[in-house]
């Protein structure tokens, strides 16, 4: 891990502009609890509430999100987890933990920067973990990449990003529909082709 990893997340969420007042004033939450809790804010074992890196991996005509179904949670919910020692920075977490519960080795980054933040609870299932401030970063995969159950996840499965299946995590929706919104706001990339929805 980077020698110091808060200042880099400091610096990620400060360089992200959140079309949501909702989402910006949550932005700011981050930043003050990163700022009290240092590094420790990263680590799981550093106290019942931390950072998280998750990855919404779309296709790149953006009409599909990749779920899994959540072991612990029993949720259908996008790709993620813990922040590793080994991570250099929330990012790397981020794609690495899609790498590994999705089995798809050519995912490609949309960006370093978080496109969505959520501070939620979580039930007695998840252990000492009792709330994880997650940031949400972005990557495409092939239309016809064909993922591969983890260990950590019952199922991982395509879902029309209009019809998602109605075992979601409060919340997840919205989170969904703020990532496509500010997708749809980014100027057209390579990564995306000419699918014409960004």
């Amino acid at each position: 891990m980077l020698s110091h990893p808060a200042a880099t997340i400091r610096a990620d969420l400060l360089r992200w502009t959140p079309a949501d007042p909702a989402q910006a004033a949550l932005r700011t939450e981050y930043v003050a609890f990163v700022d009290a809790g240092g590094d420790a804010a990263l680590d799981r074992s550093g106290g019942p509430e931390h950072l998280t890196a998750s990855c919404f991996v779309l296709t790149p005509d953006l009409s599909s999100v990749l779920l899994c179904f959540h072991r612990k949670g029993q949720f259908w919910v996008q790709l993620g987890g813990h922040i590793e020692p080994g991570d250099p920075d929330v990012a790397s977490a981020a794609f690495r933990e899609a790498l590994e519960e999705s089995g798809i080795a050519d995912l490609t980054p949309l960006g370093r920067t978080p496109l969505d933040v959520d501070r939620h609870a979580l039930p007695g299932a998840f252990g000492s973990c009792a709330v994880h401030w997650d940031l949400g970063f972005v990557a495409l995969a092939p239309a016809d990449a064909v993922p591969v159950t983890s260990h950590e996840s019952e199922d991982v499965a395509w879902w029309p990003v209009d019809a998602l299946p109605p075992s979601v995590p409060p919340g997840f929706g919205r989170r969904l529909a703020g990532i496509l919104t500010a997708l749809a706001a980014l100027p057209p990339t390579p990564a995306v082709g000419n699918s014409g929805s960004l």
